[in-house]
């Protein structure tokens, strides 16, 4: 029987008959591939965008947001484990093919539709389908992704996408090989493809304590994004908490992800926030030149804002985003 490579994903999994690739969603049929999460959906929600985090995305608007089980990733912190982790056939599905998709996302007052939860990359040819008839209807495309993907599917997918928040888990190949079973040097690639082709990029680090948190590891993140993907590019890093195959580990100290905060800063990031924790100074917008509160956050919920046509209201600096 007829082997197929599977040319998606940095592990170009060589399938037999009948065989699954290691993100369990694509099999071998008679010398085809085919997806087993097309057009199925596991979690489909309406939230806030700022959840994903996108905070230079639409502020206060409220995102569609879907994901099929699998991942082609197998993070020891994973917060959605239950399905990213799981078979298809192990979850509870929908049928919701993407014109349904888009229609949901305009009967919801939704301005967006993110691809969320899992990673639309693999279920990438719903997301591509679904993202090319949701631009059409003036939606925005909105990818929360790993970004362990190959340029070439990137590349198409980067066509009808607006903004991307890629999940950088650490900066060290030691760290994705022992806590993704995965490799660095795909994700950095794709990041700087996004930008390239004028994707809106934002990039969450979660900060695991004893793992990824040293000084070290956190300058060396921040630099690597100022110098590949610019100094406005947000960098959003959020609090861990016990989860998975790492319930041992405590949850991330505040004053850590402060610390985070303030090394990133120093490193020459003007956008530089602080997740799961509410009321945390870092949760707000300032402007880069006059120092400003520009947007106020407190988790989901948006207080004042003082944006005039996307620049600061008191100085008039153009803030970077999607407004």
């Amino acid at each position: 029987m007829k082997t197929v490579e599977c040319l998606l994903c940095p592990r170009h999994c060589r399938l037999p008959e009948g065989g699954r690739g290691d993100c369990l969603v694509r099999t071998n049929v008679g010398g085809k591939l085919y997806s087993l999460v097309y057009a199925k959906p596991c979690s489909v929600h309406v939230d806030p965008v700022e959840k994903k985090p996108f905070f230079h995305v639409l502020p206060g608007s409220s995102a569609f947001s879907l994901a099929t089980a699998g991942c082609n990733l197998h993070c020891l912190f994973c917060q959605n484990w239950q399905i990213s982790q799981s078979q298809p056939e192990k979850t509870q599905n929908i049928d919701l093919p993407p014109q349904a998709a888009v229609d949901n996302a305009l009967r919801h007052n939704c301005r967006s539709i993110a691809y969320t939860y899992s990673d639309p990359v693999i279920f990438y040819e719903y997301t591509l389908d679904t993202a090319r008839l949701a631009q059409n209807a003036g939606l925005l495309n909105l990818l929360v992704t790993a970004a362990y993907i190959e340029q070439a599917p990137l590349a198409e997918l980067c066509t009808v996408t607006q903004a991307a928040n890629v999940d950088l888990k650490g900066i060290t190949e030691a760290f994705y090989k022992k806590m993704c079973r995965a490799s660095l040097r795909p994700v950095l690639d794709a990041l700087v493809t996004m930008k390239k082709l004028g994707v809106w990029l934002e990039v969450t680090n979660l900060v695991i304590p004893t793992c990824n948190d040293s000084d070290e590891d956190l300058r060396t993140l921040a630099r690597w994004i100022k110098n590949n993907c610019g100094a406005d590019t947000p960098l959003h890093f959020s609090r861990f908490w016990p989860m998975h195959q790492l319930m041992h580990l405590p949850p991330t100290p505040e004053e850590t992800l402060t610390r985070a905060r303030q090394i990133a800063q120093s490193e020459g990031l003007h956008f530089v926030y602080t997740g799961n924790i509410a009321g945390h100074p870092g949760e707000n917008t300032f402007c880069p030149v006059c120092k400003k509160e520009l947007v106020q956050r407190k988790r989901y919920t948006l207080g004042e804002i003082h944006l005039a046509s996307g620049a600061c209201a008191f100085c008039g600096h153009r803030i970077p985003g999607i407004w």
